[in-house]
Formats: C-alpha cells, structure tokens, sequence
C-alpha cells in the first residue's frame, strides 16, 4: 500500500465512522517521525476507541498493520503508527488541551477533501 493510499484510505474510514474536524499535517520537511500526521476527534471515549478499532481492523485487511498503538486503554488520545503516517485519535477536550495542529503548525495541511472524493 502506497502512502497516498493509506492516507486516502485512513481519512475515509475515520469519515465514514464520524470522525470529527479530520485534519493531514504533512510534518517531513520537520521531522523523522513521520511524513504525515492525520489528526480527528471522537465525541465520547467509546466513540474514540471504535474509531481507532475500526481504523486498525479496515487497514489491516487491506494490507497495512501499525507499528505500533499506543493508548487504547484510556481511549483519550489513541496513536496508530503506520511507519510514515502516523494517526492521532482524540477525545475531543483530550484534542483541544494538547493542540497538536498548534505544535505542528510549521507542516502543511493537505486538504482533505480530495481523499474523500
């Protein structure tokens, strides 16, 4: 799987589930974490931990398994690292307390909307 494919294919599972404000950060210029960071919210802890869940589960069953998942416990913020992608769930004040899209605000955000299309 392609980097634009997981990226498309991420964002339209976190869509289709309800995911809240979707945002892709393209971070590489930055950093050696990753090349892109996709960031959403769930409304609820339950709604955060089924999204990741299903994020995890469509991904693997078209060839991508994370790394690593980090946080699945709490259900607060849930991390899927996909190697250049990684995936950040939150709950929404967990979200709005750490503000990732501020600490990253030197990346560029890639407009989602093509990936939904």
């Amino acid at each position: 799987m392609t980097q634009e494919e997981l990226l498309t294919a991420a964002v339209k599972i976190l869509d289709s589930k309800k995911a809240e404000d979707i945002r892709v950060i393209g971070i590489k210029d930055l950093t050696i974490i990753a090349d892109y960071f996709i960031i959403a919210n769930g409304t609820s802890t339950t709604h955060t931990k089924s999204l990741a869940d299903e994020l995890e589960f469509r991904l693997k069953e078209m060839g991508a398994e994370p790394r690593q998942v980090q946080g699945n416990n709490g259900s607060n913020w849930i991390i899927l690292d996909y190697s250049d992608v990684v995936v950040h769930i939150f709950y929404k004040e967990t979200r709005e307390f750490y503000n990732l899209e501020r600490l990253w605000q030197d990346g560029h955000e890639v407009d989602i909307k093509k990936y939904l299309e």
